[in-house]
């Protein structure tokens, strides 16, 4: 080699080749120390999503409730009744909760003609409860949509046995016996009296139990079932109810004025004895008082007899005084003889008492 070749070809010196193989090794131990900050932080993440998932996965159902599971919008296998934790496909699956207890249906009062062509307002109410979810889902979707079913279909049941029934039937039991006081509201009403008196067929128990049987048949294909109904309360609609309270106040004004009739009779009966009892009382005191002057007149006479039996001229003598005082008043005139008998101890003066 010439010296020429040395100078453009320099040897390589030994730090010059340590750089290089430096830096590789501090490139490594910063992608390990990255490697070892990056690691934990993912497998944090990973457990995150794990529980995540986890929970997701994971629904409870209390002991009154009942579930199906929807998966894109079809239901996906058989209905969960159980209570307690269940598992579901996260975030694919949705759980439809239902449930299990009994529900109230309460209609709308309703104007129904009866046999008679009576229009009566009758309000009924309900009892039903979810037997079937799957169906149910299938059919109603939610408690929304039954109670739009069982409107329609309990309506249109009970319309028709009211239509077809009398207003006797529906009003009473077949056991039902009638009182007065039932008859005298009965008589507020034109012909009603007549309805009560009418013997009942089947009564209002037989009626509720036809309008149940017949819904219950509608009921299944929806997943219900009916338990119960039950009619609240039967009334004459608006316009019969104004003739019911103007016949009611009639009424009650009739056997007010009966009262009124019969408390003036009694006051008269009792104004009657009291006056024959007063009649009598003074029948009785004038029949005494008669005795007691009779009694007195006779003793009178009696004293009288004695006195003129004792001394005749002077009990002459007396009651010719008497006399004068009794018949010679003040402004009084007398026209009689002097030589009247009457005057003639005035005349000549009272004789000797003789012995």
């Amino acid at each position: 080699m010439t010296d020429s070749q040395t100078c453009r070809h320099p040897a390589v010196q030994p730090d010059a080749l340590a750089g290089p193989v430096t830096a590789g090794r501090r490139a490594r131990r910063a992608n390990v120390r990255r490697s070892g900050k990056v690691a934990p932080a993912l497998i944090g993440l990973v457990a995150l999503v794990v529980v995540v998932l986890g929970l997701a996965s994971i629904y409870t159902l209390d002991a009154s409730q009942q579930a199906i599971i929807v998966q894109f919008g079809a239901p996906v296998g058989e209905p969960v009744t159980e209570p307690g934790l269940h598992f579901r496909v996260p975030f694919v699956q949705e759980v439809r909760r239902f449930d299990k207890r009994l529900l109230s249906w309460d209609g709308d009062p309703n104007q129904i003609p009866t046999v008679e062509e009576q229009f009566i307002s009758v309000d009924t109410t309900a009892r039903w409860r979810i037997v079937d979810p799957l169906r149910f889902l299938q059919s109603v979707q939610n408690e929304l949509g039954a109670q739009s079913r069982l409107n329609d279909i309990l309506d249109s049941v009970v319309r028709d046995k009211i239509a077809s029934s009398g207003l006797v039937d529906i009003v009473r039991s077949k056991d039902w016996k009638v009182s007065q006081e039932d008859l005298k509201r009965a008589m507020a009403v034109e012909g009603d009296e007549e309805i009560l008196l009418q013997e009942v067929e089947a009564g209002r128990e037989e009626l509720v139990r036809s309008i149940l049987e017949t819904a219950q048949q509608q009921m299944p294909q929806y997943g219900i079932e009916l338990v119960d109904i039950r009619i609240k309360r039967i009334n004459y609609v608006e316009s019969v109810q104004e003739q019911v309270f103007e016949r009611m106040i009639a009424e009650r004004q009739r056997i007010a004025e009966q009262f009124r009739s019969e408390g003036q009779g009694r006051s008269a009966e009792i104004d009657g004895e009291t006056d024959r009892q007063i009649a009598e009382i003074k029948s009785e005191a004038d029949r005494d008082a008669d005795i007691t002057r009779g009694l007195a007149d006779a003793e009178a006479t009696r004293i009288y007899s004695e006195a003129y039996g004792a001394d005749p001229e002077f009990y002459a003598f007396y009651r010719t005084l008497e006399s004068y005082g009794q018949s010679l008043g003040r402004g009084v005139t007398m026209v009689i003889g002097a030589d009247s008998d009457y005057f003639r101890y005035l005349r000549s003066g009272a004789e000797p008492a003789k012995e």
